[in-house]
């Protein structure tokens, strides 16, 4: 969902209230859910490309995308066997599970396997209309040991990574990168910032600094990336939600938020490794082609969540309305945060438990969102569970 009126000349679905209890006369929406940060061999993950997506085929994903570090997965590459890769019997895996399919061969005593490029794995295993395969690229960098990551979706061609005197140029001149590598082939992609808190590499005031991004990383299933922040550090919530509320005052788009696994580790399950299914995007569109799928995001026709499911996210001119997909054994709470004139901070507006949740917009609203709280634990092997939850995207009201 996203902006009604200002920032954005977007066409809107204009949904009558009355119709949420109305069941059938509800308009559908058709939530694909993907993920758009993922490792495999081509760079720092421990597993093959097809394995890695045969698993998000499984565990009824509609779209994935391979987002290695620095490489779009093309050209020749034999990969050598690690002494992880034995004790993890990847090469047995891959072997059993795709056949013939699979190419290696012995060297010097040491085992190479050829890691299909993105143009082969694609063929071999999206399914069109039932799961979509989106090439990508992880273009890292650093300044002064601070990371800078940022995940480009629908890439076509490498982007090497910038070398600048600040964090924030670095970020700059690999967007505009990205918007000139679109406009100049004419095909859809966006830039996404990963992780800003990971070595606490990209602060709040860089964000607020950017010029053209539209998405970045609210939530990371990464161990590392320290989502909540520490005594140094605010969490990246409401790092959000301040960048927003800047955004707005200068009369920018405003940025929307992912939820991703970034996912390395695929043979051992752990809270310690960065495994998958740990956060998603859910995206509103009937089609998988990644031009469609890219369209609805940049609407900010969808949700994050690193676990809850909702069934309806639907607005009109006056009201902003949720409903959840509820699990087994599940109870929930709907709260909606808000930014109002004459504040300097978002704020939570109303707070529901249930399933089902309204919030009516007030005169002092500028945008809403709404976040979505589970008492299910996301990761049952963790010392310290973390609930599930889902956020949507901002919606500007006023």
């Amino acid at each position: 969902m996203f902006a009604l009126k200002k920032i954005l000349a977007l066409p809107l679905l204009w949904i009558a209230i009355s119709m949420y209890s109305c069941g059938p006369k509800v308009p559908d929406q058709n939530w694909q859910k993907g993920n758009l940060h993922t490792h495999s061999f081509w760079s720092d993950g421990d597993d093959f490309p097809e394995m890695i997506i045969q698993w998000y085929k499984d565990h009824d994903y509609q779209f994935i995308a391979l987002s290695d570090h620095n490489t779009i997965a093309s050209g020749e590459f034999w990969y050598e066997l690690k002494s992880r890769d034995i004790e993890n019997k990847a090469l047995e895996k891959y072997q059993k599970r795709f056949g013939s399919w699979v190419e290696s061969k012995n060297e010097a005593g040491k085992t190479l396997v050829r890691l299909k490029p993105f143009e082969e794995y694609k063929a071999k295993l999206e399914d069109p209309g039932l799961f979509s395969i989106i090439r990508s690229e992880e273009v890292t960098s650093s300044f002064e040991n601070k990371p800078v990551h940022i995940n480009v979706t629908n890439i076509q061609q490498k982007i090497e990574p910038f070398r600048a005197q600040s964090v924030l140029e670095i970020m700059q001149k690999t967007i505009d990168a990205v918007l000139e590598q679109r406009n100049r082939l004419n095909i859809p992609m966006f830039a996404h910032i990963n992780h800003p808190n990971f070595g606490y590499g990209i602060s709040t005031e860089d964000m607020k600094n950017l010029n053209g991004e539209r998405f970045f990383e609210l939530y990371n299933g990464h161990p590392a990336v320290n989502n909540s922040g520490n005594e140094d550090h605010i969490a990246i919530e409401l790092m959000w939600d301040l960048i927003n509320i800047h955004y707005y005052q200068e009369g920018k788009p405003l940025l929307l938020g992912i939820a991703t696994d970034d996912s390395h580790s695929y043979h051992q399950q752990s809270p310690k490794l960065s495994n998958t299914g740990r956060g998603w995007v859910m995206v509103n569109s009937k089609s998988l082609l990644a031009s469609d799928l890219i369209s609805a995001m940049e609407k900010g026709d969808f949700y994050a969540s690193s676990g809850v499911q909702l069934k309806k996210v639907l607005y009109d001119k006056e009201k902003l309305y949720i409903e959840v997909d509820p699990e087994e054994g599940g109870d929930y709470e709907i709260i909606f945060m808000g930014y109002q004139k004459e504040t300097d901070q978002v704020i939570e507006l109303k707070r529901v438990k249930g399933t089902k949740g309204v919030y009516q917009f007030q005169e002092e609203d500028i945008f809403v969102r709404a976040n979505i709280h589970s008492n299910l634990i996301m990761d049952p092997l963790s010392t310290e569970p973390e609930m599930q939850k889902a956020w949507t995207q901002p919606l500007i009201v006023n």
